[in-house]
């Protein structure tokens, strides 16, 4: 999931106005009695997933009169931000959408509600522990999945034909003919289509270092990716670029700021590969208008899997909601009601709860059939859970982008800018 330009410019400064609301939790149901109750709700995405989101909260809302659901919704870069401020205000939504690493991050500083408080309304019984384990952290329930997903690659086939190239086998190729994949494309098609685009980004090297028995970060939170491996992927990356199977140094920084599908080389049929998770298959299928394809990462039958099932995305409740009984009601309603699940379907991912899949499968378009099987067929052989990266690692794809254009630009070798990434992201975690 591409991660936003600017992260938690704000979060740092906020943590004594955190810790000074949270004594103020409250915990009561919220309300006078009698009285309605309005909840804000926070989430991030297109303006489809807002539609369909609002036919969900309409659903909700006939369902529990008094019960009224405010939307809050921006574009994935904006979004991050826009939450450090209301949380550090007192003002934070009563359910808040978060992923990565961000429920550790808002969890740690106490700004997010312990979820057994309200385990009479929110049902977790029926995820699997596998799914439950993106929103816990030291034996606290913070939130609960939206749905699972995983980190995959789209291949645009009529880009591999159009180049006379075939389409690889997913259950045997390498990085290596990843390369050379992308190196044929990039030779055989017109100007402006590239092989792949630029694949580095945090997933895709905590992906890949799982595969050669690392990880960005350990357990006890610390960094795990060696400088021996960032600096044969930056290698590796920075001939894509020069060979013109991936795109120039300006082109792949302008794209590191443009988040929508629509925007990208996928989304615009001008890529044959490029990394996504899964749960945007249907958004990148519908951008470029023609058939795509989700593919397994490139090394995984000839080393350690590194491919991962995660929470797509994670429903949490604010710790200093008046109305967290309430906010509850909403979460639970979105997670295992089977009429919410058939309006929202497989926007959120693919729905972690087996009873809702189940009762929703017939109801799915193509693209999420397609979607489905694959989180399906990955989970036979995906690896561990990914380790959540601990407080500060939000900075990491931020120093990433930026070591990542040094490196493009010929700015910095590969060396210096593994060295630096090291360093720069041992001192944001160690804070």
């Amino acid at each position: 999931m591409k991660k936003p330009t600017r992260r938690y410019l704000t979060l740092a400064s906020a943590t004594a106005a955190l810790m000074l609301g949270v004594s103020a939790c409250g915990g009561s149901s919220g309300g006078e009695e009698g009285g309605d109750v309005e909840l804000r709700f926070s989430w991030w995405g297109s303006t489809e997933r807002a539609e369909i989101t609002q036919q969900a909260i309409d659903l909700f809302e006939e369902q529990n009169p008094g019960i009224t659901v405010q939307p809050e919704y921006t574009d994935f870069d904006a979004y991050f931000d826009r939450l450090a401020t209301t949380v550090a205000g007192g003002d934070a939504p009563d359910v808040i959408t978060l992923g990565g690493a961000y429920p550790r991050e808002y969890g740690d500083r106490g700004a997010l509600l312990d979820l057994d408080e309200v385990s009479d309304t929110l049902d977790l019984s029926p995820f699997p522990d596998s799914a439950l384990g993106s929103g816990e952290f030291s034996g606290t329930q913070y939130g609960v999945p939206t749905g699972v997903n995983t980190y995959a690659i789209l291949a645009n086939p009529r880009v591999f034909e159009e180049a006379g190239v075939e389409m690889p086998d997913d259950e045997t190729w390498s990085w290596e003919d990843y390369v050379e994949l992308a190196e044929a494309i990039g030779e055989n098609s017109e100007e402006g289509v590239y092989g792949t685009a630029d694949p580095t980004a945090a997933d895709t090297l905590d992906l890949h270092s799982r595969q050669l028995g690392e990880s960005l970060y350990t357990e006890e939170g610390e960094l795990n990716i060696s400088t021996d491996t960032l600096e044969s992927w930056w290698e590796m990356t920075a001939s894509l670029s020069e060979s013109g199977a991936a795109p120039e140094a300006s082109i792949t920084t302008e794209l590191a700021g443009q988040a929508a599908p629509e925007q990208s080389l996928m989304g615009r049929g001008l890529a044959g590969l490029q990394f996504a998770w899964s749960n945007q298959y249907a958004a990148y299928q519908t951008a470029a208008g023609e058939p795509l394809e989700l593919l397994r990462a490139p090394g995984e039958s000839q080393q350690n899997p590194g491919m991962w099932l995660q929470a797509s995305q994670i429903y949490s409740i604010s710790a200093r909601s008046d109305h967290p009984v309430e906010a509850a009601k909403l979460v639970d309603f979105l997670v295992n009601d089977p009429g919410a699940a058939e309006i929202v379907k497989t926007d959120r991912g693919v729905p972690a709860n087996p009873d809702v899949l189940e009762a929703i499968q017939p109801e799915l378009s193509e693209t999420q059939q397609v979607e489905t099987q694959f989180v399906g067929r990955m989970s036979e052989v995906a690896g561990d859970p990914l380790v959540v990266g601990p407080l500060g690692s939000t900075e990491t794809p931020l120093t990433l982008d930026r070591l990542n254009s040094e490196v493009l630009f010929n700015r910095l070798s590969p060396s210096e800018a593994a060295s630096q990434f090291v360093e720069q992201v041992n001192a944001a975690i160690t804070q």
